[in-house]
């Protein structure tokens, strides 16, 4: 991460949208608050309506930045989204409701754009960024806005920007703390910056949860959402100093937000072309990889070895939160980090095989490969975890 001490970092940056031709009298009266600010006025309120706009995600960040861009007339939205709605979202994904558990989440929040703003235009891709598509969708948008919660997307949305020239606004959450940025390599007031000038590289697999592992506190995603939306109206308008040059930091426990200067990494490699961002972020370890390989066991196949009488010991390597949600009958529970630090490996037995059981086994694959690597040879893990054995074997389990 590069850091910058210097007090002032930011600068006005010029319009990134030209102004649309015309309102309509139905317009004039939907924004009257936006046009009787002088900073945005009719010119202002004509460049949203010009403005086309991705969202990457119509989850928690994605779903309070959609709903504002709409409301504030953003006049094109496009939306990456292949997930579907799930009843865990409603937690915090205020875009879909509860008649939309089980629908695309693209067609959900494309429905609840319409009830808010029928002027907008959303564009649906409904399919997973990858390195072979993000660069031509990004060249059809002003702007981009990455809502995103896992590495191997981050990196992949800032390396496709900088490629495709176009600014986007980041932003991160994870329990009660969020951040949130502008990155835009090719900034006219020269202070470009890109993601990799924050994190150079990923961290390792599994040091930092996703929301799915680790949760989040819903209303939290209102709070950084609406800030990458305040972001978006600032660049499209021209109107005041972006989050360019700045990350801003926000605890909502202690409800305080400080920002942090940033500064270009004189050691950052150029992007020039995407990658494999799978392997670069590795979503899995090389060693959780190698452990995993002929030492995993689907759902079925573990319910099949239970039934069977064969006496194993089921290790719960979630923490004792997801524990309390829900557990598989047998089970012993033992967090990944006391196996990793060797801290549990006197409580394993000997005697019996053992196999290992996460959310949805990448923890489990870590904890699988310390196993190994301590002597424990016909230890196995469970593929897809408590999430694969819910859906496949016993469906009266919730799923979380």
């Amino acid at each position: 991460m590069s850091l910058d001490r210097s007090v002032k970092t930011t600068e006005a940056l010029p319009p990134l949208v030209e102004p649309d031709a015309e309102l309509s009298r139905d317009e004039v009266a939907r924004y009257s608050r936006h046009l009787i600010i002088p900073d945005v006025g009719m010119a202002g309120q004509k460049r949203l309506k010009n403005a086309k706009v991705l969202v990457i995600g119509a989850g928690g960040l994605g779903s309070p930045a959609l709903l504002y861009l709409a409301a504030a007339g953003v006049g094109t939205l496009g939306i990456v989204e292949f997930d579907e709605v799930d009843m865990s979202n409603l937690q915090r994904q205020v875009i879909h409701g509860r008649s939309d558990v089980g629908r695309p989440k693209g067609e959900s929040a494309r429905d609840s754009i319409r009830e808010i703003n029928d002027n907008v235009d959303v564009r649906l891709h409904e399919f997973r960024l990858e390195p072979d598509n993000a660069v031509e969708l990004f060249e059809q948008y002003d702007l981009i806005l990455d809502g995103t919660d896992n590495f191997a997307t981050r990196y992949l949305v800032n390396d496709a920007a900088v490629l495709a020239h176009k600014p986007y606004v980041w932003g991160s959450i994870y329990r009660f703390e969020g951040q949130a940025s502008v990155f835009w390599e090719d900034a006219p007031n020269g202070r470009g910056l890109n993601y990799r000038d924050l994190y150079p590289e990923a961290p390792p697999p599994g040091m930092v949860p996703s929301c799915a592992e680790g949760g989040v506190l819903g209303v939290l995603c209102a709070s950084i959402g609406s800030i990458m939306a305040t972001e978006a109206v600032k660049l499209i308008t021209g109107i005041g100093e972006s989050l360019l040059g700045r990350l801003m930091v926000y605890d909502a426990l202690d409800m305080t937000y400080r920002t942090i200067a940033l500064r270009r990494d004189p050691a950052r490699t150029p992007v020039t072309e995407l990658i494999d961002y799978d392997a670069f972020c590795g979503v899995v370890s090389d060693e959780g990889q190698a452990a995993a390989a002929g030492s995993t066991i689907t759902a079925t196949e573990l319910r099949d070895l239970l039934d069977s009488g064969k006496e194993i010991e089921l290790i719960d390597v979630r923490e004792p939160v997801e524990w309390d949600i829900v557990h598989l009958p047998g089970a012993v529970l033992i967090p990944k980090d006391r196996i990793l630090s060797g801290e549990a490996l006197s409580e394993l037995p000997q005697n019996k095989p053992i196999v290992l059981h996460c959310k949805t086994g990448v923890r489990s694959a870590e904890a699988l490969a310390a196993l190994k690597k301590a002597g424990f040879s016909d230890a196995t893990h469970l593929q897809g975890g408590v999430i694969a054995w819910a859906k496949q074997v016993d469906t009266s389990l919730p799923v979380y």
